[in-house]
């Protein structure tokens, strides 16, 4: 019987066993570094965000659907930086549940771990935001990336709140199968194929993803704070952008909403499939 090669891919079962060593490891990190990698991710994240909104901006008279399956692929960037690159990502993190429901991690190491790299990525979304502004990325294009900049985060902020759960489930079950499927990779082309589809998926649908928001919602309302005249000379309006409805009505139920995609649809099956104890074992 020949051996297999050492660059195929993880079958499912040995994906399992290595999110869950992933999982372990990644709880058992020091927080100093835990917190560094972690604003590593947000501002990764908002790196995507920002190609996005340029792709996205003056394509008023294109096909919608092409341009948000476009707005997607681009925006995988930010995941394939976190994943390839290195840095702690909150919603790829909700997988460390597999890790937790095999006793491997307590439940006080999960929410610490959750805690701390929730609070990074929000550092470095912001963090990339205020460059952004700064630097006046607004004005690019004509002013066609902020007028789509102030679109993307206007629309956002008219979500419903169990709208906004349900758009933060589905869009953390794309993220994480990304992350699932990275498992399986041995090389870092494996890695980057299969992060591309399911990030376009969630992008183009228009799925919500905590992490992103922390850009895309934040450049907005530093852009309306700093340049009050940039709005009004575009007639956009803008007076739903608040620091309160941002976090009342998009991040927090979109961070419930992809808790649930991601730490109980996907880490939570994918446990119970291939590593909940047997009867007997």
């Amino acid at each position: 019987m020949t051996a297999p090669s050492p660059l195929d891919a993880l079958l499912p079962p040995e994906m399992a066993r290595r999110a869950e060593e992933v999982g372990a490891a990644k709880v058992a990190m020091d927080p100093g570094r835990l917190v560094a990698l972690a604003v590593l991710a947000g501002a990764f994240i908002a790196f995507g965000g920002i190609f996005t909104t340029v792709a996205l901006a003056g394509a008023g008279g294109a096909p919608w659907g092409a341009t948000r399956v476009l707005a997607g692929i681009v925006f995988s960037v930010g995941l394939i930086l976190v994943v390839v690159g290195g840095a702690e990502l909150f919603t790829g993190n909700n997988l460390i549940v597999m890790a937790w429901a095999g006793g491997r991690v307590s439940t006080g190491a999960l929410l610490r771990n959750w805690i701390l790299v929730y609070t990074g990525n929000f550092a470095g979304g912001v963090g990339i935001a205020l460059l952004a502004c700064g630097a006046r990325l607004h004005e690019a294009g004509g002013g066609a990336v902020g007028a789509s900049a102030l679109e993307i985060a206007v629309a956002k902020l008219q979500l419903g709140f169990v709208q906004a759960v349900l758009l933060g489930v589905l869009g953390n079950v794309l993220v994480c199968l990304a992350v699932w499927l990275a498992y399986s990779a041995r090389t870092t082309t494996d890695r980057v194929l299969v992060i591309v589809p399911p990030i376009a998926a969630f992008v183009a649908a228009g799925f919500e993803h905590s992490v992103a928001n922390m850009y895309f919602v934040p450049f907005a309302l530093l852009v309306t704070f700093f340049d009050p005249g940039f709005v009004a000379a575009r007639d956009l309006d803008a007076h739903a952008l608040t620091w309160g409805g941002f976090l009342a009505r998009n991040l927090l139920p979109v961070t419930l909403g992809n808790v649930i995609g991601g730490a109980l649809l996907v880490g939570g099956v994918y446990w119970f499939v291939y590593l909940r104890p047997r009867p007997g074992e």
